[in-house]
């Protein structure tokens, strides 16, 4: 849910599930084809991971979320565009949602903390599997696996500094927002 781009929030959740499941997929689907160099892997990679993964996106998004759901999507889109910034959302009406969002962000950053090893088991295997491609393998299987040794040593060195940040963002945007929708309420008491 932290990687899902604000977009996607503008959609439905079959519109999430398909943007996430097809970016998943054409992503994927080219590291086969690099390795591959055949369209038929790629095609079966992409099937596989735009449905499946998608499903998956989307089903999280609504479990952490769950509010959402009941949002329209100019305001979903608001929200999230707010706490991603760290800014208070412009509709006071709106604070208790980026509320509820900034704590779908720390759920998902927590599952995810718990997930970490398994990164760093699969970075490792992969680290193996890209010296034996360069020893041994097809030029494209020797580029496809440093590629993915790339991409799984930034999830572990970059991803989690991102991460902290976007948290932190969360929290001020949840406080901002917060204040502006007391400060508007009491404005309006006093009227």
């Amino acid at each position: 849910m932290i990687l899902v781009p604000g977009v996607l929030w503008r959609r439905g959740r079959v519109g999430r599930a398909l943007g996430a499941g097809v970016a998943t997929g054409v992503f994927f689907g080219a590291f086969v084809l690099v390795e591959s160099g055949s369209w038929l892997g790629p095609a079966v990679v992409f099937v596989v991971l735009s449905v499946f993964y998608g499903i998956r996106v989307a089903r999280r998004m609504d479990r952490l979320w769950p509010a959402a759901e009941d949002m329209n999507a100019a305001d979903r889109a608001a929200v999230v565009r707010a706490t991603r910034r760290g800014e208070a959302v412009g509709d006071p009406r709106l604070a208790p949602a980026v509320a509820e969002y900034a704590g779908a962000l720390r759920r998902a950053a927590e599952e995810d903390r718990l997930r970490r090893w398994v990164i760093l088991l699969v970075t490792v295997l992969a680290l193996a599997l890209a010296v034996y491609d360069t020893l041994s393998g097809t030029t494209g299987e020797t580029v496809a696996s440093w590629l993915l040794v790339a991409l799984l040593l930034a999830d572990l060195l970059w991803w989690p500094r991102r991460r902290d940040r976007l948290l932190a963002l969360a929290d001020r945007a949840e406080k901002a927002s917060l204040h502006r929708a007391h400060e508007t309420s009491g404005t309006r008491d006093e009227d």
